[in-house]
C-alpha cells in the first residue's frame, strides 16, 4: 500500500488538489481530507460532490454527498474526515462512519456522533500538531502504482513541499550501537524506490527484534510526498511494535519541510547521533584498556 500525504495552508489549493486527483482518475475511495474546519468541510464537500456528480453523469458516491466521519480528538477538537475512504482510513465502524456530509452538515440532519481518541486510528493522533496549527490535509493511499504516482505529482505541486529535486538515489548502511540501530539513509526517498527501501528495511529491523531505531537523516536531500507519508509510516510501524524512533541531523531543507507541515512536532528529533542515543536509554559500553 502506498500512501501520499498532502499538507495545505489554502483551502483553494486543497480543493484544486482533490479535483484534480478526481479529474485524473484517482479513485475516490482512496482520497481522504483531513480538517478541523466545519466550513471549509461544508464547502469542499459541496464542491467535490457537484464536481463528481457532473463527472462521472450523477454516479453514485460523492455525488450523492461526500462520505464523512466526524471525530473528537481531544486538544484540538472535531475533525473532519471527507471521502468514501475515511472510515477505512481512520479505522471507523458503526456509527460516524458513513453519514453523507453534503447532506447531514449542509441540511442540519443528525450529524455523526464524534469518536473518542482511543477509537482514533494511529493516523489520527499522528496528525494532531498539523491540524491543530490549521493545516487540511489530504491523504491518498492505493495498491496501484500509477495511481500513486499522480497522486505525488498532485500533491507535491498545489501542497507544501521540497520543489527542488534530486537525482540521487537513495542508498542506505546500518550500524549498531548498543541496543540501538543507526540507519544511514542518503539522496532521496521519493515513491517507487526510497519508499519501499526505507519502508522493508525498517520492517526487517523490527521483525529480528530491534526496538530502538535513530534514522539518520543527514546526507537525505529530497522528500516528496510519498516519502513524507512512508516517514509517518514509519513512526506509527515503530510504535506499534513498541519500539521508539528518532530522526537526527536534518539537513536545512528537510527540517523546513517539517516545519512548514508542522509534522516536526509530532516526530521525536533530535540534533545529534549522541542525543538521540541517549534519549534512548542506551549506556555505551567503556572502552577497554
Amino acid at each position: 500500500m502506498e500512501t501520499a500525504i498532502g499538507v495545505f495552508t489554502s483551502r483553494d489549493h486543497a480543493e484544486e488538489a482533490a479535483k484534480e486527483l478526481l479529474a485524473r482518475r484517482v479513485p475516490e475511495e482512496s482520497i481522504v481530507y483531513l480538517t478541523r474546519s466545519e466550513n471549509e468541510a461544508k464547502g469542499i464537500a459541496k464542491q467535490l460532490g457537484a464536481y463528481v456528480g457532473g463527472f462521472a453523469g450523477g454516479a453514485a458516491g460523492m455525488s450523492a454527498g461526500v462520505v464523512a466521519a466526524t471525530l473528537l480528538v481531544p486538544g484540538i477538537g472535531t475533525v473532519f474526515a471527507l471521502g468514501l475512504g475515511a472510515a477505512a482510513l481512520l479505522g471507523l465502524t458503526g456509527a460516524g462512519a458513513g453519514a453523507a456530509m453534503g447532506s447531514s452538515l449542509s441540511h442540519g440532519a443528525d450529524v455523526p456522533q464524534p469518536t473518542s481518541e482511543e477509537n482514533c486510528s494511529e493516523d489520527v493522533t499522528f496528525f494532531r500538531e498539523v491540524l491543530k496549527e490549521g493545516r487540511s490535509l489530504i491523504v491518498v493511499r492505493t495498491e496501484s502504482r500509477e495511481v500513486a504516482n499522480t497522486a505525488v505529482e498532485v500533491l507535491d505541486r498545489l501542497g507544501i513541499g521540497m520543489q527542488e529535486r534530486t537525482l540521487a538515489k537513495m542508498q542506505n548502511t546500518t550500524r549498531q550501537i548498543g541496543d540501538v540501530t543507526v540507519l544511514d539513509i542518503s539522496g532521496r526517498i521519493t515513491l517507487g524506490e526510497g519508499n519501499v527501501m526505507l519502508r522493508e528495511i525498517v520492517r526487517e529491523l523490527i521483525d529480528k527484534g530491534n526496538r530502538k531505531i535513530v534514522l539518520n537523516l543527514g546526507e537525505v536531500q529530497y522528500v516528496d510526498s510519498s516519502g513524507l507519508g512512508e516517514l509517518v509510516k514509519t513512526h506509527t510501524t515503530v510504535r506499534n511494535r513498541n519500539g521508539q524512533l528518532r530522526l537526527v541531523n536534518l539537513s536545512k531543507r528537510i527540517h523546513d519541510l517539517l516545519q512548514m507541515t508542522r509534522l516536526a512536532a509530532v516526530f521525536d528529533i533530535e540534533p545529534d547521533e549522541a542525543s538521540a542515543i541517549k534519549s534512548l536509554g542506551d549506556k555505551p559500553a567503556k572502552a577497554v584498556a
